[in-house]
């Protein structure tokens, strides 16, 4: 099982370099935003010559698949929610999640043909969440006991969840072509999401900016 230390987790992110930069300079209601974008920042540098990573990317409307440095495949164009892609999401605002996350999960008999899940919302998201008032305190707590328990963020919270990258299954690609209309999910068509699921594994990191 996977544990987490909210102290140890914070801990570790304020020691880079860029995050204490922002966790410094910036206002508290604002620091968990500013954590975020400085992560995202430098998360497209792989982190090792041979990493297998994905990139979403919100301005391009593409998938592509890394591995260190290397061009492996790139989807274009994807769906992502239909209120676009932001640093902070909360359930039910069809928003696709921004940050750095990692697969965990795969469902091969969902209704989008596959299911590639990620660990949506990560402690970053959680402390942001707290700072501008979406979590309590007693939220806070919850997400980080949950989290240790079961190695994996809960998904039932002001937040949401169930966050991944999925195919068509039988949605029409002519709307998937034209428009983002998912619910916060990146969406691929159905060929795209066999070769996906062919490449990734579960701990791939995913980065969606």
């Amino acid at each position: 099982m996977f544990l987490v230390n909210r102290r140890r987790f914070l801990a570790m992110v304020l020691s880079l370099p860029a995050v204490a930069s922002a966790a410094v300079t910036a206002p508290n209601q604002d620091t968990a935003t500013d954590l975020v974008e400085a992560m995202l920042s430098r998360a497209h540098v792989p982190r090792h010559s041979n990493e297998l990573w994905v990139l979403v990317d919100d301005k391009e409307a593409t998938l592509s698949v890394f591995r260190g440095n290397a061009l492996l495949e790139r989807f274009a164009p994807i769906s992502l929610g239909r209120a676009g892609a932001k640093t902070q999401r909360v359930r039910g605002d069809n928003v696709t999640p921004m940050g750095e996350f990692h697969v965990n999960r795969f469902n091969y008999e969902s209704q989008w043909r596959t299911f590639i899940g990620i660990d949506y919302p990560t402690p970053v998201h959680a402390r942001m969440a707290l700072e501008k008032g979406i979590y309590s305190q007693a939220d806070y707590d919850d997400y980080f006991d949950y989290y240790r328990r079961y190695g994996r963020p809960p998904q039932d919270t002001a937040l949401g969840g169930a966050i991944g990258i999925h195919g068509l299954g039988s949605a029409d690609p002519d709307i998937h072509g034209r428009y983002h209309w998912t619910q916060g999910c990146v969406a691929v068509t159905n060929d795209q999401i066999d070769r996906l699921a062919a490449l990734v594994g579960v701990g791939t990191r995913v980065v969606i900016r």
